[in-house]
């Protein structure tokens, strides 16, 4: 796709992260070019794509809302497909927020490629923002046929710590902290935590979950 954005490694990546951007923000803002370049000092080579409606701001149209979640699967998986022709090795599919619901739902179907070995979800968004007693978005980590891994600042308005330790996630998901994040990991000013801090755990999690054994090994 020629609308790819990638961030490389300095030598053969050890696996290549799929990444879409959130809803309202687009595949090159500070908190996707942050996470991209750390995760690229990680080993992990990363190929942002943006959503029709999202590109289709750059060019003057609306700023309308974005499709449902399950709207957008199609384009995550037309990404996929051109992604699989031009690289080897393990992939994995991810995103920011809405996006990376849109690659747990997509790691839910039935036709994904072997190569694709995981799901990286970057502040997952498990119910709408300050509205923890709305339906919980459980259903596409459920269902998703992939090792899933979620980072998520523990104050996060879309699930914080608090609200999560009373939640029963299936095994093959696992949740990793930032420290005192909100949903783009930024701590609070009286903190001892920063924002480049959280993103570099974020991305070292994220690498040791792509070269852990149970994620990377053959189907």
């Amino acid at each position: 796709m020629s609308n790819l954005i990638w961030n490389r490694t300095d030598t053969s990546p050890e696996a290549t992260l799929l990444m879409a951007h959130g809803a309202g923000a687009p595949m090159d803002s500070a908190f996707m070019e942050k996470l991209a370049g750390a995760l690229a000092a990680e080993g992990i080579a990363v190929a942002r794509f943006e959503f029709a409606y999202m590109a289709g701001r750059r060019t003057g149209g609306s700023k309308k809302p974005p499709p449902r979640a399950d709207k957008l699967i199609g384009e995550f998986q037309t990404a996929l497909q051109s992604l699989l022709s031009g690289t080897e090795g393990p992939l994995f599919l991810g995103g920011k927020s809405m996006g990376g619901r849109v690659a747990a739902m997509l790691g839910g179907g039935g036709s994904l490629p072997a190569r694709v070995k995981g799901i990286c979800c970057f502040g997952y968004p498990f119910h709408p923002t300050g509205k923890p007693d709305a339906d919980w978005r459980l259903a596409p980590l459920e269902e998703a046929k992939r090792p899933v891994l979620i980072l998520q600042g523990d104050r996060d308005p879309f699930g914080s710590k608090a609200e999560l330790d009373a939640v029963a996630l299936p095994e093959h998901v696992s949740l990793t902290y930032l420290e005192d994040g909100n949903h783009d990991f930024g701590p609070r000013g009286k903190s001892p935590a920063t924002l480049d801090g959280n993103i570099r755990a974020a991305a070292a999690a994220t690498a040791t979950f792509a070269l852990s054994r149970d994620v990377t090994r053959p189907e």
